[in-house]
């Protein structure tokens, strides 16, 4: 969950990260990114009401089918994880829920240069450290493996009440962006298919 002021929401968001996942050590990154062009990365607390909406996402986007090339992730409130699971991806999506006085379920694209927020070089620690961190993190450390491109979704919350489902504008929300990422997303290989068919035609 992000909290920012309608003024600074792109530039200086305010992620509250209560648990950290430690990042996957035991798999190989290259085997486990191989062939992953696009990686969509849902991110927030399953248990808090519309912090839930990256996670759940995510299973939608599972449950409706992904193109050949995309991956989803379930970081849950872990930012470290968030930083190497880029590592080799050409675009990266971002989804997280945010407060910043707007109306319930009001969508926000934000390109991820604008929120990478380096933590400050004290006293931080790993159940301290969020996205927008890791985004920072990730630059410096992934170096000419960063993602060429990295997107932010942000969807206003209306709660976080503990066991609470998502609003019911925030729900709308979620089936907006699962339809017209999958949308975006499919798309270049529709185009890809017709150029394709155009040249075997000619030939």
């Amino acid at each position: 969950m992000t909290t920012a002021t309608p003024a600074a929401r792109a530039a200086e968001p305010q992620v509250a990260r209560p648990h950290v996942a430690e990042p996957h050590a035991a798999e190989p990154r290259a085997e486990r990114h191989a062939g992953t062009r696009t990686l969509i990365v849902g991110c927030g607390n399953i248990l808090r009401g519309d912090d839930a909406l990256g996670p759940v996402l995510v299973r939608r986007l599972w449950e409706l089918g992904l193109p050949e090339g995309v991956r989803c992730a379930d970081a849950g409130t872990g930012g470290m994880d968030v930083a190497f699971q880029m590592r080799g991806i050409a675009e990266v999506i971002l989804v997280d829920a945010c407060t910043s006085g707007a109306e319930p379920g009001a969508i926000f694209r934000v390109p991820g240069e604008e929120l990478e927020r380096l933590p400050p070089p004290n006293g931080i620690h790993l159940h301290a450290f969020r996205w927008d961190h890791a985004l920072a993190f990730a630059r410096w450390l992934l170096k000419d493996e960063y993602p060429r491109v990295v997107r932010v979704y942000l969807v206003e919350a209306a709660h976080f009440e503990p066991g609470a489902p998502l609003s019911p504008p925030v729900a709308a929300a979620l089936d907006t962006l699962a339809e017209h990422r999958l949308g975006e997303l499919r798309e270049p290989r529709r185009g890809a298919s017709r150029a394709r068919s155009s040249r075997t035609t000619s030939s």
